[in-house]
């Protein structure tokens, strides 16, 4: 019995069909047209989610230089018809940020400000406002 098992074990091909193999291929393809599209979304998503947090970040900013100086920093800076903020200059009462494809503007006033963000490339394409008259985000 154990010799009739050993040579049918010697006698056995060692290796995979053409077939098996193809059923593999096929399964990694099935596998990666699924998982491809929900990464590249959710990857767009965290875009978005930073951009969110960047415009909650200049919100508060905005907010403790007002509980400061009882002012928003756009109405501070004006200096004919250029603003300063931190370095980065604007017309109009309005700042632009840029960073790579993230184009963040804050436009401040003597009473509220309104910060709008986007990402244009990798991101979803939505446009993000933060309206400190209207309550916040939008």
């Amino acid at each position: 019995m154990i010799a009739r098992v050993q040579k049918s074990m010697q006698e056995k091909d060692k290796g995979f069909t053409l077939i098996e193999l193809l059923v593999v291929i096929i399964i990694i393809g099935i596998l990666s047209a699924i998982a491809i599209p929900v990464f590249l979304n959710q990857r767009k998503k965290a875009i978005d989610a930073g951009i969110k947090s960047d415009i909650r970040t200049i919100a508060n900013e905005m907010e403790t230089f007002y509980v400061d100086n009882q002012t928003y920093v756009g109405a501070v800076t004006v200096n004919g018809d250029t603003v300063t903020l931190n370095g980065v200059t604007g017309t109009g009462n309005t700042v632009t940020l840029s960073d790579e494809d993230t184009v963040i503007t804050v436009a401040p006033t003597a009473e509220d400000f309104v910060i709008t963000g986007q990402n244009t490339t990798k991101g979803t394409g939505t446009t993000f406002t933060y309206n400190s008259a209207a309550g916040g985000l939008q």
